[in-house]
């Protein structure tokens, strides 16, 4: 069955302290070569029937009335998974490829 991805993440200008911890952790053990941690959300729907561009805008909105807090999240992408998307072992029973955010992301109000 295809699975859908949903991406959320704190907005740039929020500060997030998940983020901030993992990246004093990350200094604490000598990897000083990442500057910035921010830690987001991730969702997999999977759906019966194919993914077409109606479903994708369907869960655009679903996405940023329900799977995330506009007020301090930004829904970064909402695209169909390959399998490899999923993790080891993982089959999304669709080999769609991915579809980044168009129209259906322009038309969210913030």
């Amino acid at each position: 069955m295809p699975t859908i991805v949903v991406e959320v993440m704190p907005k740039a200008e929020l500060l997030d302290p998940q983020g901030k911890a993992v990246a004093g952790a990350l200094a604490r053990l000598g990897k000083s070569r990442f500057s910035d941690v921010r830690l987001g959300k991730r969702f997999e729907l999977t759906v019966d029937g194919p993914v077409d561009d109606a479903l994708l805008a369907e869960v655009q909105q679903l996405a940023a009335d329900l799977l995330s807090n506009s007020v301090i999240e930004d829904v970064i992408s909402v695209h169909a998974a390959e399998a490899d998307d999923l993790g080891p072992g993982a089959d999304s029973g669709d080999t769609t490829t991915e579809t980044p955010l168009g129209a259906a992301a322009d038309s969210v109000q913030r």
